[in-house]
């Protein structure tokens, strides 16, 4: 293994915080970025360097780039972790809250790419590493925006990868299944309020009900395994394309794959 230089986002939480733990401790000099920086402190006890990053707040993303630079010469490695669910109808959720899901789950990700690559083909060697998510591959019920974002960015690393290989630099997805975070107490939370007392309020109440339920119990996968799936990734010297790994993943894009449209509509909306 080779030490790297990675700057890895929503560092402070869930998966980032336990995947820039998990590689500092294999030795390599990691950059956990975050917007509070009150919760930049605890990276700092696990000897994490921090620094303070908005995704979607231009002059941040560039004077963290421009830190780390200085300080070490290069960036190797960049995980675009940073990311949110915002579940509601979408005759409920607001566009504003549309277009800020993917200003944090695509937009902000593409900014920092873009300020990251021209010193990755300075160097003719990079990975690029895109948390996405089985979500990516497959629609759960209310959902609607959380996954647009997910499918773009799917995309948007399909069409990358292809652009930077003749420099030397690898983009890899990862997707995460049923992972054990606060993740789905958030997406629960945001599909109850977008719903309120409307016509979805019914159905999306018990919704969130099954998916804090399901985030409450022990089938979730530990986040751990992500941050191994990210460490193949970072230290392998041909990595591969997509990790679909974690709770339900496997089982769930392959059955998404076979079933017609109207049978997994049925196991989506029926499974909390």
């Amino acid at each position: 293994m080779t030490k790297q230089v990675i700057l890895i986002t929503g560092a402070t939480s869930g998966i980032g915080f336990q995947t820039a733990k998990f590689l500092t401790e294999q030795g390599h000099t990691v950059y956990g970025a975050g917007r509070r920086v009150d919760k930049l402190k605890v990276l700092k006890n696990g000897g994490v360097k921090s620094v303070q990053m908005d995704v979607t707040n231009e002059e941040s993303m560039k004077s963290a780039v421009h830190y780390i630079l200085k300080q070490e010469g290069k960036i190797d490695v960049l995980i675009n972790n940073a990311g949110y669910g915002s579940y509601g109808s979408v005759e409920d959720v607001t566009i504003e809250e549309a277009k800020k899901q993917f200003e944090v789950n695509l937009f902000g990700l593409a900014r920092l790419t873009q300020l990251v690559l021209p010193h990755m083909r300075s160097q003719n060697y990079g990975r690029i590493i895109n948390t996405s998510s089985m979500g990516g591959r497959l629609t759960s019920f209310m959902g609607a925006w959380y996954h647009a974002t997910k499918y773009a960015l799917e995309g948007f690393s399909d069409a990358l990868r292809m652009e930077v290989k003749q420099f030397g630099i690898d983009v890899v997805l990862i997707e995460p299944g049923g992972i054990k975070t606060d993740w789905g107490f958030i997406a629960a939370d945001h599909l109850e309020e977008s719903a309120k007392s409307g016509a979805y309020a019914e159905i999306a109440k018990k919704t969130a009900k099954g998916m804090r339920k399901q985030y409450s119990g022990n089938m979730m996968s530990n986040p751990i395994i992500i941050s191994k799936a990210i460490s193949k990734a970072i230290n392998s010297s041909k990595p591969r394309t997509r990790y679909l790994i974690g709770f339900g993943a496997k089982p769930l894009v392959f059955l998404h794959t076979i079933l017609p449209d109207r049978v997994f509509d049925y196991i989506m909306m029926h499974a909390s």
